[in-house]
């Protein structure tokens, strides 16, 4: 009876971390704030030694510690890991968890004497994946001996899986707005340049490339240039309006 009631309490523990991990990915956090958040709560829930995350830089292909809960300067400084290399680079690689028993004896985990140091023992590492493609592994760790059981890796599965959602919709929001800001950089300098041309009277080529030389003696995007043309212009014509 008394196991019962402890596994209840450990199956509502989870659904509430999952819970809170989806109330996060839509209240709006940054994508640091969010990071941070994910490895803490999964730290709590699997009363795990070190929660960390690491993303994948798809140019370098390697894997690269973007969150954790741990105080450990050694852990949170550690290199980056090969795709494909060690536990975490394989997860990433072949898309599929990875458990082991003792990384302090597994030939495969790269960190062994980081793993000594902190008495790390346990791991799970599961991929970070939105429509098959792997963005990033979460890792769980454990200080003694332990063999995570179906429910602890689908829980594990399930916040891996929101959160790659969430860092995705995050990249895709700031592609759109990368992009609407360029576009409207774009309608500045082109403002800009008939404004030149005319009050100059010389080529839109020629204005643009004043605009070019502007921007670099200044230090200054062309955008500011512009906006600074467009500025003065409207200035000179109310001053003629009086």
């Amino acid at each position: 009876m008394k196991r019962l009631k402890k596994n209840y309490q450990v199956y509502l523990k989870q659904i509430e971390a999952i819970s809170k991990i989806a109330q996060m990915i839509t209240s709006g956090l940054y994508l640091e704030e969010l990071l941070r958040l994910v490895v803490n709560v999964t730290a709590q829930i699997m009363n795990s030694k070190i929660c960390s995350l690491m993303l994948l830089d798809p140019g370098k292909k390697e894997l690269v510690v973007k969150a954790t809960q741990s105080i450990s300067e050694a852990y949170n400084k550690k290199p980056n890991i090969k795709l494909g290399e060690g536990i975490a680079g394989r997860v990433a690689q072949e898309n599929k968890i990875i458990c082991c028993l003792d990384v302090r004896k597994d030939p495969f985990y790269l960190n062994k004497e980081i793993a000594q140091k902190e008495r790390l023992c346990s791991l799970a590492s599961i991929p970070l994946a939105v429509k098959g493609k792997v963005i990033g592994v979460l890792n769980c760790y454990t200080s003694k001996p332990h063999r995570f059981t179906k429910p602890e890796l689908d829980v594990l599965t399930t916040l891996a899986n929101q959160t790659a959602i969430a860092i995705e919709n995050a990249e895709l929001d700031l592609r759109a707005r990368t992009a609407e800001e360029e576009l409207t950089a774009r309608k500045l300098i082109e403002r800009a340049k008939d404004i030149l041309s005319q009050e100059l009277n010389i080529l839109p080529s020629q204005a643009y490339r004043l605009i070019q030389k502007q921007s670099m003696d200044r230090r200054q995007s062309m955008r500011q240039i512009s906006e600074a043309i467009i500025t003065a212009s409207e200035i000179k014509n109310i001053n003629k309006t009086k």
